[in-house]
């Protein structure tokens, strides 16, 4: 099922689409669960992960501002997003974790993941998520340079979504990550052209290209594993993409 840009939208529609998908704001937006709707707006999805970003980034600034500390501010930053989004892409790296780390066979590993229960695995996924990324925040210290991080880490992150959406295939017949349908070539290209826009604006030609090498490299290398783990992706495993983008984005960008 390949979801190109549906002329029945128009790009306001699919722009809400994917704000709705991404984020806990109310939009309203009709569609959203028509199958294939998500993959044709994932073109919009660095877009209103710039956007989180943005969010992210003044929450940093202002604790900052009132005298928490970087730390402090860190955390709290890490928060803003997670509340954005309502923990979106943690709940999928959590789920993941769990199943690649626990199941003995494809099976149980996709029993595993649709578990809403969380094990070992998740834990400490999630644990070593938040922690990694609320350690570079504080490490960066400067609102300015750690603003500029997350409008890059978050656009990017999301940006390279719909390109492993369209080169891996579905693990399961049902659940979002299918019914999401497969974006087209086009909208896969447009959603990472702008991401890495964002990205080398946000950091600059040479931090930029470095950042978004190695973001690049960590999800390759997560997707081959949940290729050979699960043969393609699911909602969950999307959720990691992100996480890993996010995670070493940030790294890189906190790095001296």
């Amino acid at each position: 099922m390949v979801a190109g840009m549906d002329a029945r939208r128009g790009l306001f529609d699919e722009f809400a689409i994917s704000m709705a998908v991404l984020t806990r704001l109310p939009v309203g937006v009709a569609g959203h669960d028509e199958p294939g709707a998500i993959g044709a707006s994932g073109w919009a999805f660095p877009l209103v992960g710039a956007g989180i970003g943005g969010v992210v980034a003044v929450a940093f600034f202002v604790a900052e501002a009132l005298g928490c500390g970087s730390a402090v501010a860190a955390g709290l930053a890490v928060l803003a997003g997670i509340a954005l989004t309502g923990a979106f892409h943690e709940d999928g790296l959590a789920d993941t974790a769990d199943g690649f780390g626990g199941g003995r066979d494809r099976d149980a590993k996709l029993a595993i993941m649709r578990d809403s229960n969380h094990g070992s695995f998740a834990i400490l996924a999630l644990a070593f998520s938040v922690g990694l990324r609320g350690a570079a925040l504080a490490t960066m210290g400067d609102p300015i340079h750690a603003g500029l991080a997350l409008l890059a880490a978050h656009a990017a992150s999301r940006g390279a979504l719909p390109a492993m959406m369209h080169l891996l295939e579905p693990a399961r017949a049902d659940g979002l990550g299918f019914t999401a349908g497969r974006p087209s070539r086009a909208v896969a290209l447009t959603a990472a052209v702008i991401g890495i826009a964002i990205a080398l604006a946000a950091l600059g030609p040479a931090r930029g290209a470095i950042t978004l090498l190695l973001a690049a490299a960590g999800i390759a290398l997560m997707a081959m594993l949940a290729r050979r783990q699960i043969g393609g992706y699911t909602g969950d495993v999307l959720g990691a993409f992100q996480q890993i983008g996010e995670i070493v984005m940030l790294l890189v960008a906190a790095a001296k």
